[in-house]
């Protein structure tokens, strides 16, 4: 026993170290790292913790980061909670990414492990756990915004095509209920649109003068090409979940988006952030990136105020007070007891060369 006692303190010695004070402080994250939104969130989760480090880790520790894809699957998002709280070594996620997977793996979190969702917008999420949170407002606060932006606009006659999932579905029903104008369509929609021509054919026919799509950028593609195809000039709009949409900077040309975030943000700490974010990666930040950077700072802020200590972490993040507030590139960021933003600023935008230029801003 001496002996297996004196080998590991040499080791111990030879690594740098073996106890508490000296290792790393593990955060979990979990999303989709092969779609848009997930390799956007993840790049902007990296560059947190490389400054985080880089500023000299938390209370002396390098900040590390577990990272796990959930495939944008309820399923998949479960087995993954189930990893991160059986790792004791994790103190927080900053995640889920997507709605349905942080509602699916929202259950697992409870009772052992804070987690922060990024750009999971489903009105399911809120009150769901005293141990889940999100740096986004929700779909039912979004949706009334860019109804009141569409309605300012003086448009009256609307179509909505939303993805059958639990944030299309949110966010559509917000919009139907505060939308002021006639709501012409309610079209539900798969990621994939193999043919658009029914739908814009139909919303041509019934003078539509302004089409909400509640989607990811796939099914926005596929409606804006055919409309364009047709020539039709009515005005689209769609929400945070069409960050991705100025990949095809002539179809998403004059497209109006909702966002938590705009690159355009004249402030100064945002400007920092998308010079600190070209510089690495050499693209536009954009709201997913954003939010994946807000939530790492905030769940750190967390971690150095009270320790590595899962239920110290859980019960700062509910208890942030205006003065603990996190001031981050998408706003001030503290927490109702529900798990809500307290102040999510949304902002509408619109397209042009491949910049989300601010149109309209709520709150």
């Amino acid at each position: 026993m001496k002996v297996s006692i004196a080998l590991l303190s040499l080791v111990c010695f030879l690594a740098g170290g073996c106890s508490r004070g000296t290792q790393p402080i593990v955060i979990g994250a979990a999303g989709p790292w092969g779609e848009w939104a997930g390799e956007m969130t993840k790049k902007g989760i990296d560059l947190a913790v490389d400054e985080i480090n880089a500023a000299g880790g938390i209370r002396g520790r390098r900040l590390e980061v577990l990272a796990r894809d959930d495939q944008r699957d309820g399923a998949r998002a479960a087995v993954v909670a189930q990893e991160l709280v059986r790792t004791k070594a994790v103190v927080g996620v900053i995640g889920h990414v997507t709605s349905g997977a942080m509602v699916a793996a929202a259950k697992v979190y409870d009772g052992h492990l804070a987690a922060i969702a990024t750009s999971a917008t489903s009105p399911d999420l809120t009150g769901i756990s005293p141990w889940t949170f999100r740096v986004i407002s929700s779909d039912s606060t979004n949706g009334v915004e860019i109804a009141r932006f569409v309605t300012a606009m003086g448009r009256r006659r609307a179509a909505v095509v939303y993805e059958n999932d639990s944030y299309g579905r949110g966010l559509a029903d917000a919009f139907r209920k505060s939308f002021t104008g006639e709501i012409v369509a309610m079209d539900p929609i798969g990621a994939k649109v193999p043919d658009a021509q029914p739908y814009i054919a139909y919303y041509k026919a019934h003078d539509v003068d302004i089409v909400f799509v509640v989607g990811l950028p796939e099914s926005g593609f596929a409606l804006l090409r055919e409309a364009r195809r047709e020539g039709w000039k009515a005005d689209f709009i769609g929400g945070d979940g069409w960050a991705g949409l100025v990949a095809d900077t002539v179809l998403s040309e004059g497209a109006y988006v909702g966002t938590a975030f705009t690159a355009e943000d004249p402030r100064e700490d945002v400007q920092r952030f998308v010079a600190a974010f070209r510089a690495r990666y050499g693209v536009e930040p954009e709201i997913n990136a954003a939010l994946g950077y807000d939530a790492t700072r905030v769940l750190a802020q967390a971690i150095a105020a009270v320790g590595p200590d899962r239920r110290a972490i859980r019960r700062y993040l509910a208890h942030i007070t205006p003065e603990t507030a996190f001031h981050g590139v998408t706003g001030t960021i503290r927490f109702r007891p529900d798990g809500d933003p307290v102040s999510a600023p949304y902002r509408i935008t619109r397209v042009h060369r491949g910049a989300f230029l601010l149109a309209g801003a709520s709150r």
